[in-house]
């Protein structure tokens, strides 16, 4: 903001409270405006800034413990509300931020936070941590969970699962395929019996270049026995 005896600038994306005589007058948007005599000015940046909230301890619901990160994308939303509810609206925000994560995280299992990753309940942890954080005149865009870190063991557990489940399914579409394979094969085995004839052709089919083979047939000129 600049200023001079009489006149004053405000720059874009900014905004400006009048006080004279410790009274609110007046809400100030960006431009030029003019000095009054008494005044105090209280200038707010009314553009979205990023909050991170440090590694947070929190318990699952069976009790396990995982540490969660996550950024808030807020702003000045009521910028009289900004000025005079909190003497520290962005700590308020923090706080809301902390408590919403923790009370999402609450209803989850250690698997299930394992199973979801960063994908947890953005939405409600977005909208809880608004809902407190509008007392103090912040509007809460988005709260994005950044990274979800569980125990060690958690961790070789969860690989371990997945690895047998992939195990499990390799071992039964070998097993599916071996089914089918012998299933052909006895319904190849029955037509041949069914059809003699078809079973000579498929002989000759499968023996190699070179092999001399001799079908054999009944002598129907022979006496039968007792002639």
């Amino acid at each position: 903001m600049s200023m001079s005896l009489t006149k004053f600038t405000i720059e874009p994306r900014h905004c400006a409270l009048r006080y004279r005589h410790g009274v609110l007058e007046q809400v100030l948007p960006a431009g030029r405006h003019r000095r009054l005599r008494g005044q105090r000015l209280v200038v707010l940046d009314l553009r979205q800034r990023l909050l991170q909230l440090a590694p947070q301890e929190v318990l699952t619901s069976d009790g396990v413990s995982v540490r969660v990160s996550a950024v808030v994308r807020w702003s000045v939303g009521d910028p009289v509300a900004f000025a005079e509810v909190s003497d520290d609206p962005a700590a308020t925000v923090y706080l809301a931020a902390q408590v919403a994560l923790r009370d999402a995280l609450a209803t989850l299992t250690a698997d299930g936070v394992v199973g979801r990753g960063a994908a947890l309940p953005a939405a409600s942890i977005t909208a809880a941590t608004a809902e407190v954080s509008r007392r103090v005149g912040a509007d809460v865009a988005e709260v994005v969970v950044k990274d979800v870190i569980v125990p060690v063991e958690l961790r070789a557990a969860a690989a371990e699962l997945a690895t047998a489940r992939r195990r499990g399914e390799a071992q039964l579409e070998a097993a599916r395929a071996e089914t089918a394979a012998l299933r052909s094969l006895a319904n190849g085995a029955k037509l041949l019996d069914a059809h003699p004839a078809l079973a000579r052709l498929r002989l000759v089919q499968s023996a190699p270049p070179g092999t001399r083979i001799v079908l054999g047939v009944p002598d129907t000129s022979a006496p039968a026995d007792g002639d």
